[in-house]
C-alpha cells in the first residue's frame, strides 16, 4: 500500500462515519468522555469532522503535524543522548512484546525506574548469547536500540518543547480531553533489518485509568513509515471493545501497597514484578492478543491482517497518528534497509476530569512527583 492507496482507504472510512450525533436529543458519543450534551453548532467545542472520525474509527491521521526542523532536532538530540548517556556494558536490557515480554519487562528494576527518566532498551537480535551487544553494533551502538523511554518529555530539549506545544494541546482539546496529562513518552527506533514486531495490543492494558479508559497515543513519524519498514496497522472500530487484559503490578512481589524502594516492603522479591491479568468483558474474542494474527506475514500480502479487519497506515515523516487506548494495533518486523524512527506520547485525563491513574500500572512516578499537565501551556 502506497500513500495514494492509504488516502483512498481513509476516504472510504470517512464516508462510513457513524451518525454519532443524535438530532432528537442533541447528544454526542465521545470515546473519552462518554455521552455528552452538544453545544450550539457555532460553539468552538462542537465536534469537528476529524473528532467524529476519531470517535467512530478510533484513530486519525494528521499529515505534516511536525516540521522538518522539528524532526531533525529530535533525531539529533536522540543521537546525542545515546552517545552521552548509554553504556551498553553497564546497562543493556532488551525490550520485547512477544511471549517473553513478562521475562523482559517483569523482572527488572531498570524497566520500572524508567518511568520518569530515559533508559535504553536493545533489540533482542542485537544481542549475542552472552547477553552483550554483537560485534557489529559495538562501534555504532544506536543501531542496536529498540527504544528509549519512558520520561523523555521531562527533560529540557526538543521532546519537551514538542510535548508542550500548542498544537499538541489543541489536538487533545479538539478530540475531547479536558485535563490531559502526560505519563509516558518514548522514542522507537525500528532498526533496519533487526527491528522486531510489536504484537497486537491495546495501550490501555499498560496505561490503565479509572473509572474509564482515557489513554491516547500520539504516534509521530520521524521517518517515512511504510509496509516494508514496519508502519502501524490498526483495526478500525476496535476501540469500542473493552480492555482485554491488564499489565499489572504483582501484589505477591510488591505487597498489598504495590510500592517499595529497594528491599523495603512486604512482598516476596522472588515473585515476578508484573503479571498479565485477563479482564472480563463481552467484547469480540481476539485470539491473537499479544501475538500476530495467523497469516500476518509475509509482507506485502499480509492476508491474515486484512482478513481480521486490520489496515496499514503508512505515514510520511512528520505525520501524526492519534489513536484511542483501546484500539487494537500492531506493527510488523522491519526487514528493509531503512530505519523507521518515531516519537510517541501517551496522554490520559487527569484528576481535573475525574479520572484516576491506576496504582496497579507498572509506570509510577516517584512519590509526590506529578505527571506533566498540558492545559496550562
Amino acid at each position: 500500500m502506497d500513500f495514494t492507496q492509504r488516502d483512498e482507504t481513509l476516504n472510504s472510512l470517512q464516508q462510513k462515519i457513524d451518525d454519532t450525533i443524535e438530532s432528537s436529543t442533541k447528544t454526542y458519543q465521545s470515546w473519552v468522555r462518554g455521552t455528552v450534551t452538544l453545544p450550539p453548532q457555532n460553539d468552538s467545542s462542537y465536534p469537528t469532522n476529524r473528532c467524529r472520525f476519531f470517535d467512530t474509527h478510533g484513530f486519525i491521521l494528521v499529515p505534516s503535524f511536525a516540521s522538518p526542523p522539528e524532526i531533525a532536532s529530535m533525531k539529533s538530540h536522540m543521537q546525542q543522548m545515546v552517545q552521552n548517556e548509554w553504556n551498553p556494558a553497564q546497562s543493556t536490557h532488551v525490550f520485547r512484546t512477544d511471549e517473553k515480554q513478562l521475562d523482559a519487562q517483569g523482572k527488572s528494576d531498570y524497566f520500572l525506574d524508567s518511568a520518569s527518566k530515559t533508559h535504553y532498551f536493545a533489540e533482542k537480535d542485537a544481542m549475542d548469547e552472552t547477553g552483550e551487544l554483537k560485534e557489529a553494533y559495538r562501534s555504532n551502538k544506536i543501531m542496536a536500540l529498540n527504544k528509549a523511554g519512558h520520561g523523555m518529555h521531562t527533560s529540557p530539549g526538543p521532546f519537551r518543547t514538542y510535548t508542550q506545544s500548542s498544537k499538541v494541546v489543541s489536538l487533545l482539546k479538539e478530540l475531547g480531553w479536558r485535563d490531559p496529562v502526560v505519563p509516558q513518552s518514548m522514542y522507537i527506533f525500528k532498526q533496519a533489518g533487526i527491528g522486531g514486531e510489536v504484537t497486537s495490543h491495546q495501550d490501555s492494558s499498560f496505561l490503565f485509568t479509572t473509572p474509564r479508559q482515557t489513554c491516547i497515543g500520539l504516534w509521530l513519524a520521524l521517518d517515512d513509515a511504510t509496509l516494508e519498514n514496519g508502519c502501524l496497522w490498526v483495526r478500525p472500530g476496535s476501540h469500542r471493545e473493552p480492555v482485554r487484559r491488564q499489565f499489572a503490578r504483582n501484589p505477591k512481589h510488591f505487597g498489598d501497597g504495590l510500592v517499595y524502594s529497594g528491599d523495603d516492603g512486604e512482598g516476596d522479591r522472588t515473585q515476578p514484578q508484573m503479571i498479565f491479568r485477563s479482564l472480563d468483558g463481552d467484547g469480540k474474542e481476539v485470539p491473537w492478543d499479544g501475538k500476530l494474527p495467523d497469516g500476518s506475514l509475509p509482507t506485502p500480502e499480509c492476508v491474515g491482517l486484512y482478513e481480521n479487519g486490520f489496515i496499514p497506515v503508512p505515514c510520511k515523516a512528520g505525520d501524526l497518528l492519534a489513536f484511542a487506548g483501546e484500539l487494537d494495533h500492531l506493527s510488523l518486523p522491519n526487514n528493509s534497509s531503512q530505519a523507521r524512527h518515531t516519537f510517541q506520547l501517551h496522554c490520559v485525563e487527569g484528576e481535573g476530569a475525574g479520572v484516576h491513574w491506576s496504582k496497579e500500572n507498572w509506570l509510577q512516578y516517584p512519590l509526590g512527583e506529578p505527571f506533566m499537565k498540558l492545559n496550562s501551556h
